[in-house]
Parts: C-alpha cells; sequence; structure tokens
C-alpha cells in the first residue's frame, strides 16, 4: 500500500494532539476517520473539541464521523464501532491513542487517578481492541497501532511514577501478546516518539513553555503512523516502532521541520520516557 485512500481508521482520543494529526494525516489519502472521545466542550485549558477535530479531517480530504463516548464503558465503545461500521461498512485500522496521565510518585497517587489510568490506558486499550476485532479480520490489510513504549523493565522508571508506567505498559503488553495471537490476521504494533511532543500533556505535565521548544510538533508521529499503517499486515506485526527511526528507514533524513525550534540541535531535544 502506498496509502490510506478508502480505509476507515477508529481513534481513540482523537479530539487533539497526536490522535487528531494521525488523522489528519490519513484524511490526505482520502481516509474515513471515526473520532472517538469525550471532548464537546472547549476546555479552558485544552485546545480542541470533536467537532473541531472533524472539521481538519474533513478540510484535508477525509470523511469524518464524530463519536461521542468514554473509553471507560463498554456500551458506549461498542455502539461507537457499530456507527463506524454502518457508517462506512468496516473497520480497517485502530489507533489505540487515548491515555490519562498522572507523574505521581506512590504515595502522592490516589486511588481514583490511579484507577482512571488504569481503565483508559489499559482497559481501554484492550476493550476498544476487542470490540474492533471482528471487523479488522474482514478487513483488508488490518493494523492495530498503540501509541505505547517499547518494554524495557528499567526499574528508574518504576520508580519516578509507578501507576502511569503500569498503566502505559499495559498498551505495550497488548502489542506484546496480540501480535501473536492475531499473527497473520492483523497487525499489531506500538509506535512511541524519540522526543517529548508539542502536546497539552507536555505543556500541562512536563515543564510547560521550556519543554514544549525542545519538542518536536506531532506531525512527526502522523507521518510515522501513516509508513507504518501502510505497510503489508502479515509481515509488520509485533514491533515496537520508534517514530524518527520510522521516517529514516523510508529515506527521511532531516527531521529539523518537525521541531518546534528548528534552530536548535537535535541533540538538544528533549527525550521522552521510557527511552535509555
Amino acid at each position: 500500500m502506498t496509502d490510506l485512500a478508502g480505509k476507515t481508521l477508529f481513534i481513540t482520543g482523537a479530539s487533539r494532539g497526536i490522535g487528531k494529526t494521525i488523522g489528519v494525516r490519513a484524511a490526505r489519502d482520502g481516509a474515513n476517520i471515526v473520532l472517538f472521545a469525550k471532548t464537546t466542550e472547549p476546555h479552558p485549558k485544552l485546545p480542541g473539541t470533536l467537532y473541531t477535530a472533524a472539521e481538519e479531517i474533513e478540510a484535508a480530504g477525509g470523511k469524518a464521523l464524530v463519536c461521542v463516548g468514554d473509553i471507560r464503558f463498554e456500551d458506549q465503545v461498542q455502539a461507537a464501532v457499530d456507527l463506524a461500521v454502518q457508517t462506512f461498512g468496516g473497520i480497517d485500522i485502530l489507533v489505540n491513542n487515548a491515555s490519562a496521565l498522572s507523574l505521581t510518585p506512590t504515595e502522592a497517587t490516589d486511588m481514583k487517578r490511579f484507577d482512571l489510568m488504569h481503565q483508559i490506558n489499559t482497559r481501554g486499550t484492550f476493550l476498544a481492541t476487542q470490540r474492533c476485532l471482528p471487523h479488522l479480520k474482514q478487513a483488508g490489510n488490518p493494523h492495530v497501532l498503540n501509541l505505547a513504549p517499547p518494554i524495557k523493565l528499567s526499574a528508574h522508571w518504576f520508580a519516578r511514577h509507578c501507576a502511569y508506567t503500569m498503566a502505559k505498559y499495559g498498551m505495550s503488553l497488548c502489542v506484546y501478546g496480540m501480535a501473536e495471537e492475531y499473527r497473520g490476521k492483523v497487525a499489531f504494533n506500538a509506535l512511541w516518539p524519540r522526543t517529548v511532543i508539542n502536546t497539552a500533556a507536555v505543556q500541562n505535565h512536563i515543564g510547560g513553555d521550556a519543554s514544549i521548544r525542545l519538542a518536536r510538533q506531532p506531525e512527526i508521529m502522523a507521518d510515522a503512523a501513516h509508513a507504518i499503517l501502510t505497510r503489508d499486515a502479515t509481515a509488520c506485526t509485533g514491533n515496537f516502532f520508534i517514530d524518527e527511526q520510522v521516517l529514516r528507514e523510508d529515506g527521511v533524513e532531516d527531521l529539523s521541520h518537525y521541531q518546534v525550534d528548528p534552530s536548535l540541535p537535535e541533540s538538544q531535544l528533549l527525550p521522552d520516557f521510557f527511552l535509555d
């Protein structure tokens, strides 16, 4: 495959950030984008809603379907999957992007936040995948892409924020197990950025404007995702990809245009979590 024309992508957490940008990139090929998230009203600290994301999708040349729902609830996920299939005839690709973040040490992590991270990150990924699989198995070149880190059991990542690391690695373990379970039927891969990405999470939780200047734009993740999702699903599965490695494999040598501040040398960019 060279593009995603006519493909239907179901993207969780798609109202802003990386999820939305992956949708916009696919829309440029003429893809159908199912936007599943809760955000229908503007947030005082977070840009964008499902409806503004849909406008960007359609302006880019794709078709957008807004599905309002909470990934923690089975009936809402199932309703969105059913509507996607009713509208577009099937689901070719699932992007598990929805994620909750709390970089707190053990004693400072209240159980409500602990539960939220595990319900969205691990359980939400498992649930969305489970409900999309009957349709993915009928698709041509079906892919599941989790926005999750490579599995490296380095103790310092658990020591810093044990609850978040556990929840995020749950998304990685879904790739690890399901890639083998569905080998030859559906591709399962993970994608993770080498540097921090200019998103609301970085702005609000990882250093604010100072960190944003040392970040790359979400488009690097969108272009890397596009490169993965156009590969042969029977041959490309079980991988834990890093964004810049994917693009360099495809012959992209200069990545400076992805930087928030292109004048900075690449060595000064801020590495993302979970990469030693």
